[in-house]
């Protein structure tokens, strides 16, 4: 595609139809989409995007109804302008048929041309028939929400009091969480220069090094973040230091350390340690965990390496603390990336259990007696979390579960398990995280 000159919508348009077409995350389809665009347009191309992305499965249910063929017959261009276009009419801060007008004009100016005539008509009758339309959208949760059928048929299994809250959380806007590097600055300090820079914010409490803005801004309009002082995490993810119970003169083990926030948290929170190690399989995420201590003046040793396999990378001795923040299907953090429905599929989730248990028996032969493992997801599935523990306890004698009750300064937050902690999404602002803490007899 040919950018110069494109119009913010055609940039969002196609950006939303490579991850359609190819699966490419929203963020790498921006990235690319921006590369060659005027600069200006950036802002404009992320909120089309984002919203279209966010909204693309209650756009789609609109659609049906407005179609006489199967949405999916339409080329992913032409599905893709019309959820930015429905996105717009959503937003309302555009005139509807100036809406209409700028989707129709965008298509002419794309491979969608011939389209035209289609996206005019179609979103000419929705502008006709929104009352009812909208009305029968709203009272189903899942298309209320935006949400694949699949998705919501999974929440309500494993959460069937909370399962439309999940839903309503992961069709929301997430808040924008700092993490201050109190190496540095006070967290009040931090919050005295936000002011002097007219930025509003407010601190967490009960979790340390929080703060929240009141909305969201470029990192570089930051005080102090291209050297460290602060750095983007949410409220959900800076939890992670409660069950780890750091001190000074551990060695601690961050697996699949990517891209490094966790690592960076943990050598700001106790610059003591004996060592830090911090491990990933891919050598380009690890590029980002370099970047992030880099920026802050952190010391950890980056490694290369497989976590399943340590054997390759290991130097024998054991750990005293052991992060496992596993992949997953990241469910918690779908309002951060929306992409994630579209990306996904109920296979794609069910593969995860066996890596991630794979992955949990690979770094508990890598803990010391007496130390302490933390298994964490950014996920709400029980299949993850919960019975994916249950597995690992019946197989392996040594382990024992450290309760929250157990974790100091632990803000109360999640709902409880046997093994763990859910954050839910929404919670106190966070995104969604599980967290258990296991020590070995």
């Amino acid at each position: 595609m040919k950018t110069t000159g494109a119009s913010a919508r055609s940039l969002a348009a196609h950006a939303v139809a490579r991850i359609l077409r190819e699966g490419v995350t929203l963020d790498a389809a921006l990235k690319d989409a921006l590369a060659a665009a005027d600069a200006k347009l950036a802002p404009s191309v992320r909120s089309l995007s984002y919203g279209a992305v966010r909204g693309y499965y209650r756009h789609e249910a609109i659609l049906r109804s407005l179609l006489s063929t199967p949405v999916k017959s339409l080329d992913f261009l032409v599905r893709a302008l019309l959820s930015v276009a429905l996105y717009e009419l959503e937003d309302e801060k555009t005139p509807q048929y100036a809406v209409v007008d700028a989707a129709v004009d965008t298509a002419k100016s794309t491979d969608a041309a011939r389209a035209a005539g289609l996206i005019n008509a179609v979103l000419r009758r929705y502008l006709r028939e929104r009352g009812t339309l909208d009305a029968e959208i709203a009272r189903n949760p899942t298309t209320r929400h935006a949400s694949p059928i699949w998705l919501a048929d999974r929440l309500r299994a494993d959460w069937p009091v909370r399962w439309t809250q999940l839903l309503a959380a992961g069709d929301s806007q997430a808040p924008m969480w700092l993490r201050v590097n109190v190496q540095r600055v006070t967290t009040e300090g931090y919050l005295e220069q936000l002011r002097a820079a007219g930025i509003g914010a407010r601190a967490e409490a009960r979790v340390p090094q929080a703060v929240v803005l009141d909305a969201p801004c470029d990192v570089h309009e930051l005080p102090g973040f291209a050297d460290g002082v602060v750095s983007v995490q949410d409220l959900g993810a800076q939890c992670v230091a409660f069950p780890l119970g750091l001190a000074a003169g551990q060695r601690v083990l961050d697996a699949c350390a990517a891209p490094g926030g966790k690592t960076a948290l943990m050598a700001e929170r106790e610059p003591g340690l004996s060592q830090l190690t911090a491990v990933d399989i891919d050598p380009q995420r690890l590029t980002r965990v370099r970047d992030n201590l880099s920026r802050g003046d952190l010391r950890a040793e980056l490694v290369s390496g497989d976590a399943a396999a340590p054997a390759a990378w290991w130097d024998g001795i054991p750990y005293d603390r052991i992060l496992l923040d596993a992949p997953c299907s990241a469910l918690g953090v779908i309002r951060r990336h929306p992409d994630i429905r579209l990306r996904k599929s109920p296979s794609d989730i069910d593969k995860l259990p066996q890596l991630q248990g794979r992955l949990l028996a690979a770094a508990w032969r890598l803990l010391k007696p007496g130390g302490r493992l933390v298994y964490a997801t950014c996920t709400v599935t029980r299949s993850e979390n919960r019975d994916l523990l249950a597995a690992f306890l019946r197989g392996t004698p040594d382990a024992a579960v450290l309760p929250a009750e157990s974790w100091v300064g632990w803000p109360n937050f999640g709902e409880a398990d046997d093994y763990g902690r859910q954050i839910l999404p929404g919670e106190a602002g966070a995104d969604g995280f599980y967290y258990a803490a296991l020590t070995k007899q």
